[in-house]
């Protein structure tokens, strides 16, 4: 997703603010439930967007919205930025806000597709085995894909580990599709 210059500088100084009052990881918390909110409810959004809702009162329904639900901190910035007429880049910022501090924290995002859900020992042997390969922390996404028939997928950053039987089989259908008869043999 492209990230204008104002939602950064907004996740920035939230990160920042953060940082001096030592709640970074309570922030990370509460944009973690706001980009989620964001995600799944489009009212709020359209909320967030219309021009046609007064200043004042979306800063009322935020706080009763979000009040009992986020830090003081994190409520505090999402009324600056509505009173700053910036509402509309609340999903933006809080995405852009994850992304910085798992940046910091170096956190990885690894996703995995299997056929089967994974059980306790695979997923700790391969959050292991990544983060040994990585020297950074991961943060594991499940997915079941029971198309691949066996195996695993497993992504992280632009690399991609495909260990599938469908993936396997494909190979070997491919292989099997080629014309194997030699002239004049």
């Amino acid at each position: 997703m492209k990230q204008s210059r104002a939602t950064i500088r907004y996740a920035k100084s939230l990160i920042d603010i953060s940082e001096e009052n030592e709640v970074v990881d309570s922030s990370y918390d509460d944009m973690v439930l706001i980009n989620s909110l964001c995600l799944s409810n489009k009212d709020l959004v359209n909320l967030l967007k219309t021009p046609i809702v007064k200043t004042d009162l979306k800063v009322k329904i935020l706080k009763e919205l979000f009040s009992n639900s986020i830090s003081s901190l994190t409520l505090s910035f999402i009324i600056l930025i509505t009173n700053k007429k910036r509402e509309s880049l609340l999903p933006e910022i809080s995405s852009c806000f994850i992304s910085l501090y798992k940046k910091t924290k170096n956190i990885k995002e690894v996703t995995v597709t299997t056929a089967l859900p994974l059980d306790d020992s695979m997923r700790k042997e391969l959050m292991n085995y990544v983060s040994a390969q990585n020297n950074s922390n991961i943060e594991l996404i499940e997915k079941v894909d029971e198309s691949l028939i066996g195996g695993a997928i497993i992504r992280m950053d632009d690399t991609q580990l495909d260990a599938s039987v469908s993936s396997k089989l494909k190979v070997l259908r491919q292989k099997f599709s080629e014309n194997l008869y030699i002239e004049n043999y």
